[in-house]
């Protein structure tokens, strides 16, 4: 076994280990009867539909990794992409550090599938800038479609959010452009970005705006229990503390989104909203993605080795 074999191993077992130790941290700072009562006191309409926006999103997110390895030049099944992605990202959201937990975990199902460790940097660098494109275009239109000249729940008035949403709107646009017309690589020092085709970046920032819709509409439909703030507030609410738990890098976000989301909205009431989601969002696809990943690391070591399989598109 190599030592770059050795050490992705050692990485991906520190995070199974990591993610099942954040659940029990993350739980143990609520007392059963506090996350029940915060429960409980969401109608169970609302926690349904919550969910399947969540459900929702995960399925976006399939999109990322499809689209990702269309990029690479590669073809898979969506199948194959989709099981890499929720198990990847099912995982990373716990843990943070997306890039090494997230991407350690593409890495084990791709490199499998004939990708080489340069096609899946690829493919963690372009489902990056699909993050990056999703909440910037969700921020721009969700604060240029909001209306009145009040301060809204982040403290914009009306000529603040439309300038603020123009520029959160020219990023993917600059992006598409970039992609239109530039056809060399981009280089800056050892980091190297060649533009996808018109078509791919605009598949990234339809699919990155609809997956953060979703998480805002999970979100919007918890909060109503406990606040009248609209959908359009609350995406730009979130699009805000989601920024901060990225820039923190704190595994999952943990109590950032929650500090940054209770520091915008109205209500001090709503963190049982913002219990409950972490319990749709995070634990409940954690408690199934760490399993999967466990069941096919048994399957694929039992094949022996690299494994390669027909693909159907």
């Amino acid at each position: 076994m190599t030592f770059r074999r050795y050490m992705v191993k050692l990485l991906v077992g520190a995070a199974i280990c990591l993610a099942i130790f954040l659940v029990y941290r993350s739980l143990g700072r609520y007392t059963l009867d506090e996350i029940e009562e915060s429960v409980q006191s969401i109608a169970g309409f609302r926690l349904a539909s919550a969910f399947s926006f969540v459900v929702l999103s995960y399925l976006c997110l399939t999109g990322f990794d499809t689209l990702a390895v269309l990029y690479t030049g590669k073809r898979l099944a969506y199948r194959q992409t989709a099981l890499a992605s929720f198990t990847a990202l099912s995982i990373g959201h716990n843990v943070g550090l997306a890039a090494l937990s997230s991407g350690a975990v593409r890495y084990r199902f791709y490199s499998r599938w004939g990708l080489t460790a340069e096609e899946v940097a690829k493919v963690i660098i372009f489902c990056g800038i699909t993050v990056g494109l999703g909440l910037a275009t969700l921020a721009g239109l969700a604060l240029l479609l909001q209306r009145g000249d009040e301060p809204n729940l982040i403290g914009l008035d009306g000529p603040a959010r439309i300038v603020v949403s123009l520029l959160c709107l020219a990023i993917p646009a600059a992006y598409l452009l970039l992609c239109g017309f530039v056809r060399r690589p981009l280089c800056l020092r050892t980091w190297r970005f060649e533009p996808p085709g018109t078509r791919i970046a605009l598949g990234q920032i339809v699919i990155g705006a609809l997956n953060f819709a979703c998480v805002a509409a999970s979100i919007r439909q918890l909060l109503a229990t406990f606040t009248d703030a609209g959908y359009l507030e609350v995406a730009s609410a979130y699009v805000t503390a989601n920024i901060a738990a990225l820039i923190s890098h704190v595994p999952g976000g943990l109590g950032v989104l929650e500090a940054t989301m209770l520091g915008i909205l109205p209500s001090t009431a709503s963190i049982g909203a913002l219990v409950a989601f972490r319990v749709l969002y995070f634990f409940v696809p954690l408690t199934i993605g760490v399993p999967i990943f466990i069941v096919t690391e048994a399957y694929y070591r039992h094949r022996g080795g690299r494994y390669s399989e027909q693909t159907v598109m």
